[in-house]
């Protein structure tokens, strides 16, 4: 496994890769050492995407994600890649776009394990009223951070 460390607007982010896809967009969440290699193509690549999602440039992510979940939560997550850069949907939105109107909870739990924050948007997923909700535990300023940078 490779692994890079890169600033970001939301704190620093750790991404782990194999030699043929991104494994995960970890948080830091307390200073750490890890073991990093920098010339890896792979998180080159995912940095220079993340980059430039932070600076405006990017709306969408085109990188060899590894993914792996139950079949619920992949379809989940490929539902959250189909909101729109800029707008956000309710978590009962995402349980009706999947045709499963009383999955809201289990929508917010594959919300939770979602290895690759900003990439899978799950910052665009919001209450039903509006409000920030969870996201990456308690951390719900990230996720307005990550918001107010897409409007």
């Amino acid at each position: 496994m490779y692994t890079l460390v890169m600033n970001s607007p939301i704190g620093d982010l750790v991404l782990h890769a194999n030699d043929k896809n991104l494994l995960s967009v970890e948080f830091v969440h307390e200073k750490t050492s890890y073991p990093t290699n920098t010339n890896h193509g792979i998180l080159l690549q995912a940095k220079s995407q993340l980059e430039e999602f932070f600076n405006g440039r990017r709306k969408e992510f085109n990188l060899p994600l590894r993914i792996e979940g139950t079949p619920f939560q992949k379809e989940v997550w490929k539902t959250l890649q189909k909101i729109p850069y800029g707008e956000t949907w309710s978590y009962q939105d995402v349980a009706e776009a999947i045709d499963r109107p009383k999955a809201v909870r289990a929508i917010g739990q594959a919300n939770k394990v979602n290895r690759f924050p900003i990439i899978i948007p799950c910052h665009r997923v919001i209450g039903k009223n509006k409000t920030l909700t969870g996201y990456a535990g308690n951390q719900v300023d990230k996720k307005k951070t990550l918001l107010l940078l897409e409007q």
